[in-house]
């Protein structure tokens, strides 16, 4: 079962992290000279799902940490 538990980890961290990475904004010279436009838009599309799939990943890590730590 702790076997189970570390590569489910391994596999959660990796797609949490490619997640968090598809989601970086301002990384454009701009922002170096803090030219960076922070304004309100809504989430749409893609943009939506990268979103909760963040937050759902984000959870099922933190889950499964617990649930290695208990075990």
């Amino acid at each position: 079962m702790s076997n189970f538990l570390s590569i489910t980890q391994i596999i959660i961290a990796t797609l949490l992290a490619g997640a968090i990475l598809m989601q970086a904004r301002g990384s454009g010279l701009s922002s170096v000279f803090g030219g960076e436009s922070t304004f309100y838009h809504t989430r749409r599309g893609i943009e939506k799902f990268i979103f909760w799939a963040t937050v759902i990943l984000a959870v099922l890590f933190i889950a499964t940490s617990i649930a290695s730590f208990l075990l």
